[in-house]
């Protein structure tokens, strides 16, 4: 039975310093008002200096798990994060499928922010063939983008092109691409015509694109960026919020979650759910 709170799955690694991954997700959900459950694809053994081992589940722990939750609990939205190997790619698109679950987000997570790669090159070519055409939501950053579409990305115009190839060529329904990558300065204007230095994603639905500017802070604390960005669009899909608006909130919610990033370890601290809901207006519901 379903009581009306809302459900969110996410699949990806898990981070034991607790700023990306699983862990990050799970603090997303909770925030936001959703009941969150996990289906861990890798155990990593990092903190906020660098992931410093991977340890891989077997595909068929990872396709177990997704069964557990699905047959049981039910999933109104889902995500996935780091999924490491081709084999594990072909068993989330294949109980995605199976259970019908058709809200699925998928971050195309590939090198972690030291540089360590999270995905095989085979993982890369299979995600793009078998779970990109499932998405309803991808949310490549640019280096991202540009590996999933084979061109370079400089400004917004590269990020549009890289986006509509993303929903034409790879059968993805919508894509956001973050321009955090892009120059200082590069990040446009918002729809009101607030300039100056900034950050701006590019959304596309298919038929139209829309610019989602905000101000861009400057701290070293952005470790699971991509986690949080990501699960603010699962859960507010989980809610019953549309596409656009998910991606309009998880824009809201990780510019807070950065703007009061927490200052913790000696490398990349975590950023801030908390704030990140606050931005939006709520904690917990």
């Amino acid at each position: 039975m379903n009581d009306g709170l809302p459900r969110a799955l996410t699949i990806a690694g898990s981070d034991g310093g607790g700023g990306a991954g699983i862990q990050a997700d799970l603090k997303v959900f909770t925030v936001l008002g959703v009941y969150g459950m996990s289906a861990v694809t890798s155990v990593t053994v990092q903190n906020t200096m660098g992931v410093h081992a991977v340890y891989d589940l077997p595909p068929e722990a990872v396709g177990a798990q997704i069964d557990a939750v699905a047959d049981d609990i039910g999933v109104d939205a889902l995500k996935t994060g780091m999924l490491s190997t081709a084999a594990v790619v072909r068993v989330v698109a294949a109980k995605v499928t199976r259970h019908r679950l058709d809200r699925l987000v998928v971050d195309p997570v590939m090198v972690a922010k030291g540089g360590r790669a999270l995905l095989t090159d085979d993982a890369r070519q299979t995600l793009k063939e078998v779970l990109l055409p499932l998405a309803l939501v991808v949310t490549p950053n640019i280096p991202e983008a540009e590996i999933l579409t084979g061109i370079e990305i400089r400004d917004v115009a590269g990020m549009k092109d890289a986006a509509r190839r993303v929903v034409t060529d790879l059968g993805a329904r919508t894509v956001v691409i973050k321009g955090g990558h892009l120059p200082g300065g590069a990040g446009g204007e918002d729809g009101e015509g607030h300039g100056g230095e900034g950050a701006v994603d590019v959304f596309y639905d298919g038929a139209a694109f829309t610019e989602l500017w905000a101000p861009r802070y400057h701290t070293r604390n952005t470790h699971g960026t991509g986690c949080s960005f990501s699960a603010t669009i699962t859960a507010e899909l989980a809610r019953g919020a549309t596409v656009a608006e998910a991606v309009r909130n998880a824009k809201e919610f990780i510019t807070g979650a950065v703007e009061h990033s927490l200052d913790l370890g000696r490398g990349q601290g975590p950023t801030n759910p908390w704030a990140g809901a606050a931005r939006l207006g709520r904690v917990g519901g």
